[in-house]
């Protein structure tokens, strides 16, 4: 079968190849073509569809060297977190659709098994790979089938522990497992701690890359005989100038370092790996970020993530300038303008200073701004200890990966009443990053702890009150939650206002209708109370701001004086809704035909699409909340609900 060949540049051998099976076809002198060829319709599809650039770039020479030397898909191939998935896409089955990807219906951004066989396991979270790899090799020998597992993760991922918990096991999976490092200095902010250290040390210590070499050659002249005293010779000289590798304590064969854009090395290397009876192995190989392109070289941090670009300058097509700020730059501004008064308050993130806007803070007050590394569970806990110590922390984490830390959130934060603060970045849906990125969950899992405030912001201002509510809550923990994006374009007030903890605002007053928002979905309930009115519902709208402690006494009020009250938050069944209808219920409220609708994340993982777009499939637009109001009224006969959503 021939792959299909799109618009773009001239591919005459990836042409020839649909499936790792074709690749193999491919003489080892014609891989370098083939790989520059690799390279040339990555860049030019991520130019087309946006999405990472620079982390696929990286792994070109190596994705084609491990389908063309192993036995894909039986040999299962996990990459680590997955965002580096794109030349693997394209040479197993999938480079006819490479130019739906992030797209509505269309690719994953990441590996996904429903999406090829070729994906035996779905990632879009660090540090998983090894773990899994080990599942797949363990699973084959238990079944006497053949198959190895190979797991590539990257420098930054190894900050991760659960990291170190899989090679700590990886000794069950004897030969068949595979650990490519595919250590480019670089995840996507430069990796930090002992490890990184560690590991540039390694990579570039003159002593051992000679010690490799005179081995080598010593080796290549010796009798089989000697072959095995040798080797242990040069594992003790390789200790006498390293102090020991990490990967062999862990019980690993280690193999390189080799450079990941050489074929030349690549192939025998793997080839001899492949072969070897011994096991497990660990294949150090050094990479580039965003190799072969100059503008992705230059500014691996920038390309990690796209918009569509032009190909010869590499300027990002980034829409319309001006605007409102984005919701991270808001907080991360705000928390440097307390801190100039407020020498308590200190900031940490766990990998993404940029993403959560401690960028911003870091540049006011460096010596209180902590990147941890990808460590959630660290980042939670080294927060907690800041807080018993006097601190004011503020633990800014994506909600998605905050879910990593969640018994640290619980006993070492909660339990123990400590004032962490808690700024929850990409709240709700995210767009193309798809379900593995939504923050789906966050209001319900914090919710429910004892101790824990929850707020969520409906706009920038919003968020600046609450960042400003939470530094001076010493009381416990508090959380504050924002999506991803710009602002509604509301003004920011220099003095900003310590909320009251519980209480809500209204925000349109009316008689008949109550719409319980909190969270970014104000302005949609805003739009849906318009269009209520003109349709005779005189409609109230209130912005609970807190999902826990509730407003009972605003709640209690919209539930006794309306006809229909409807909830609606960006988040999964169990948050807000589910704690105002046991409020109501354990109240006496729902006694008397109260008619209460709860609107939330849909009982699903949303796939990736345009945010809008998820909005209403979710039904959490205007749109959705007037449907349920006339459903709810029995006003909602088929043409009523037809026309409203036309």
């Amino acid at each position: 079968m021939v792959g299909t060949k799109m618009a773009g540049p001239d591919t005459p051998l990836l042409d020839k190849v649909t499936y790792p099976s074709d690749l193999r076809q491919l003489k080892p002198e014609q891989l370098r073509q083939f790989a520059d060829e690799l390279r040339s319709e990555v860049i030019d599809t991520v130019s087309v569809t946006g999405g990472h650039l620079g982390a696929g770039l990286g792994v070109v020479e190596l994705t084609a060297a491990i389908h063309y030397v192993f036995n894909t898909p039986e040999d299962r191939l996990v990459w680590d977190v997955g965002h580096q998935c794109y030349p693997h896409k394209i040479i197993t089955g999938r480079r006819d659709r490479i130019r739906t990807l992030r797209q509505g219906d269309g690719l994953s951004g990441f590996t996904k098994r429903a999406e090829s066989e070729y994906d035996p396991f779905g990632a879009a979270h660090s540090s998983t790979s090894i773990s899994a790899a080990i599942g797949f090799a363990v699973a084959n020998q238990l079944a006497g089938k053949p198959g190895k597992g190979i797991a590539v993760i990257g420098d930054g991922a190894m900050s991760a522990g659960m990291a170190y918990e899989a090679m700590n096991n990886a000794q069950a999976a004897g030969n068949r497992l595979v650990v490519i490092l595919n250590d480019n200095d670089m995840s996507i902010a430069p990796p930090v701690g002992g490890l990184s250290a560690y590991l540039a040390r390694l990579v570039s210590s003159s002593e051992y890359l000679g010690i490799r070499k005179f081995a080598s050659k010593v080796t290549a002249k010796l009798s089989r005989r000697l072959h095995g005293a040798t080797e242990k010779a040069e594992t003790f000289a390789r200790g006498m100038a390293m102090g020991g590798t990490l990967f062999e304590e862990l019980g690993f064969y280690y193999v390189g370092p080799i450079d990941g854009h050489n074929m030349d090395q690549l192939v025998p290397v793997m080839e001899n790996v492949r072969d070897n009876a011994e096991g497990p192995v660990l294949i150090h190989c050094v990479t580039k970020k965003g190799k072969g392109y100059k503008p992705a070289e230059e500014s691996a941090d920038k390309y990690h993530g796209v918009a569509k670009f032009d190909v010869i300058s590499g300027k990002q097509d980034k829409g319309p300038g001006g605007g409102p700020p984005a919701y991270q730059n808001v907080f991360g501004e705000t928390l440097a303008k307390l801190a100039d008064k407020d020498p308590r308050i200190c900031a940490i993130t766990a990998a993404m200073p940029s993403g959560t806007g401690v960028d911003k803070f870091a540049k006011a007050h460096p010596d209180r701004a902590f990147d941890v590394g990808i460590a959630e569970q660290h980042g939670v806990t080294f927060a907690a200890g800041l807080a018993a110590q006097g601190m004011r922390p503020f633990a800014a984490i994506y909600s998605t990966f905050l879910q990593r830390a969640y018994d640290q959130v619980v006993h070492d934060v909660a339990i123990q009443n400590l004032p962490v603060r808690f700024a929850i970045d990409r709240a709700g849906l995210v767009g193309a990053d798809g379900c593995t990125h939504a923050g789906s969950f966050d209001i319900t899992y914090l919710a429910t702890l004892p101790n824990m405030v929850v707020m969520a912001a409906a706009d920038e201002a919003e968020l600046a009150h609450m960042t400003y509510t939470a530094a001076e809550y010493d009381d416990g923990p508090i959380a504050f939650r924002y999506p991803r994006g710009n602002g509604t374009g509301v003004e920011i007030p220099e003095v900003l206002e310590k909320l009251e903890i519980g209480k809500g605002r209204i925000v349109a007053e009316g008689t008949k209708v109550a719409i319980l928002s909190l969270g970014a979905r104000l302005e949609e309930a805003k739009k849906a109370a318009e269009q209520l009115e003109a349709k005779g519902l005189s409609t109230t709208v209130a912005d609970l701001r807190f999902a826990k402690p509730l407003d009972e006494d605003l709640i209690r009020k919209l539930l006794t004086t309306h006809e229909v009250a409807v909830t609606i938050e960006e988040a999964a069944v169990g948050g807000l809704g589910a704690h105002v209808l046991t409020y109501a219920s354990d109240s006496g409220l729902t006694d008397a035909g109260l008619k209460i609708r709860t609107l939330r994340l849909p009982d699903i993982f949303q796939d990736h699409d345009k945010p809008d777009l998820q909005y209403a499939k979710a039904g959490l637009d205007a749109d959705g909340i007037i449907a349920t109001v006339l459903k709810a009224l029995r006003h909602n006969s088929t043409n009523v609900e037809q026309g409203i959503r036309a």
